[in-house]
């Protein structure tokens, strides 16, 4: 196993757009898979939800993290682990980076599956039925990658 550069890691989070979402409630850790997109201009994580557990947690106690990984086999593999702090959007902030998320994991997903997709809900199972979506960002503070190939 060895470490990737910071380039290739940022790569990594580039070219997919779901990961494993850790977050701390009550003293107990959580791991939930999750939809993401990669922002370049402030070097963050943008995604969205409705109220619930997973927000009311992060509100909580914003020391997250996000696993994500391109597993093609035991002995195949790469691996990024991003440490951040959550950070909740409103107003015209939110509507642009929820615009920039819609967009950037479109064009993810035509790169990488070459397939179009029209409306969030075609990569995204989050509904809006509890209300307004709550968007947010993860402020990148530590990013560290691994890559297994033999």
């Amino acid at each position: 196993m060895n470490d990737i550069t910071s380039n290739e890691s940022i790569g990594i989070l580039l070219s997919n757009y779901t990961g494993h979402l850790g977050y701390i409630s009550q003293h107990s850790p959580y791991v939930i898979p999750t939809t993401y997109f990669y922002d370049k201009e402030d070097h963050s994580i943008i995604s969205y939800s409705s109220n619930g557990h997973k927000i009311d947690a992060m509100r909580k106690n914003p020391a997250v993290s996000l696993l994500v990984a391109e597993i093609k086999s035991a002995k195949n593999w790469q691996s990024v682990l991003v440490h951040g702090t959550y950070e909740e959007l409103e107003g015209s902030e939110a509507k642009l980076k929820l615009h920039r998320f819609t967009e950037g994991v479109k064009n993810i997903i035509k790169r990488n599956e070459n397939r179009d997709t029209e409306f969030i809900s075609e990569f995204s199972s989050k509904l809006y039925s509890r209300g307004i979506p709550i968007v947010y960002r993860i402020k990148i503070l530590e990013l560290s990658g691994k890559r297994k190939e033999t």
